[in-house]
């Protein structure tokens, strides 16, 4: 008799229990990443040095601190950048999104460096899909991704990207190997050396 009597209760129990869990864990993801709204306009715009449409050519995975993704800017808004521009991104924040070569994004970004930007998740950035039911973005920003393009290129314009030719994308951060760094080494303590003697003759 009790046993029957305790059945119903203990699982009323247990699937109370379940429910709560779900709600908590569900209250949880949603309040993982909270960005605040933004409006397409140029008082927007205006918080944002870079502004372009392009498309991942490769991406570095996050590495202590920062990943890299390589875009060629197909369409330059607003900034200054070359064809090929570092985006730098953090992939411990909560609001971060995939970067996959091949994407298509546009990018509002302030820069870290003169040579590249640090991603903000929650701007308002945004990914191309190629399925509009998949692009949450639309329900999120109030526009879709064609509407964004167009006031983009009516109010801002097309900017032209910088010529940068390749031996200075090869050099920028090469070090000197050994054996530059020795010569540089003596030639600079021969000037130190020079202009010694040339001061104690000249001047004394």
């Amino acid at each position: 008799m009790r046993s029957d009597l305790y059945k119903p209760v203990s699982f009323n129990l247990v699937k109370t229990g379940c429910y709560v869990v779900f709600l908590f864990l569900l209250s949880r993801t949603g309040l993982a990443c909270q960005c605040p709204l933004t409006r397409l306009g140029l008082e927007e715009c205006a918080k944002y040095e870079i502004i372009f449409k392009g498309k991942i050519l490769r991406v570095v995975d996050c590495d202590h601190k920062f990943g890299e993704a390589i875009f060629e800017i197909q369409e330059l808004y607003k900034g200054n950048a070359p064809k090929e521009f570092k985006v730098l991104f953090d992939c411990n924040e909560e609001c971060a999104q995939k970067f996959s070569p091949g994407d298509e994004w546009i990018i509002y970004s302030r820069y870290k460096q003169i040579d590249n930007a640090k991603m903000d998740w929650c701007s308002r950035s945004r990914k191309y899909f190629k399925i509009d039911k998949e692009d949450f973005y639309t329900v999120t920003y109030g526009n879709d991704y064609y509407d964004e393009v167009k006031f983009l290129r009516e109010k801002l314009g097309l900017h032209r990207v910088m010529i940068q030719t390749k031996s200075q994308i090869d050099n920028r951060n090469v070090r000197p190997n050994t054996t530059q760094m020795i010569v540089i080494l003596i030639s600079s303590l021969a000037a130190i050396v020079l202009f010694y003697y040339l001061f104690n003759k000249f001047f004394r």
